[in-house]
């Protein structure tokens, strides 16, 4: 299947109205909800399409209390770049990885806090 890389661009506006962006937003919420299913698939993410899903609500989350108009709207728009990216397979596995920091083998705690550490345990 090929890709168009503006199939899936959005055209960058402000929102009008906290309801507008409201809107807007959970337009963007819905889309990354769909596309989990297609990412897993992209991607070979070793999580079920469940697990994803939940880290997708827990970014959106986040932001969940700004109060500031400009902001969320600067918000969607970073939002409907990393979508783009992400449908259109510009991204590799490692990016959509870091997401995951608990369950990812490359997580926080990979290497020790300090060389003394590391060293009482016993690693190299």
């Amino acid at each position: 299947m090929a890709i168009s890389p503006t199939q899936f661009a959005v055209t960058t506006r402000q929102s009008n109205n906290w309801s507008d962006a409201k809107r807007r937003v959970l337009a963007a919420y819905r889309d990354w909800l769909r596309a989990a299913p297609g990412i897993q698939t992209m991607y070979s993410i070793p999580f079920p399409v469940s697990a994803i899903r939940t880290r997708m609500r827990q970014e959106f989350e986040r932001n969940r209390y700004v109060t500031k108009l400009s902001v969320v709207d600067v918000l969607i728009l970073k939002n409907n770049a990393d979508y783009q990216e992400t449908m259109n397979f510009w991204r590799q596995t490692n990016h959509l990885m870091s997401f995951f920091k608990e369950e990812n083998f490359r997580g926080e705690k990979r290497l020790p806090s300090s060389f003394v550490a590391g060293f009482l345990e016993g690693r190299n």
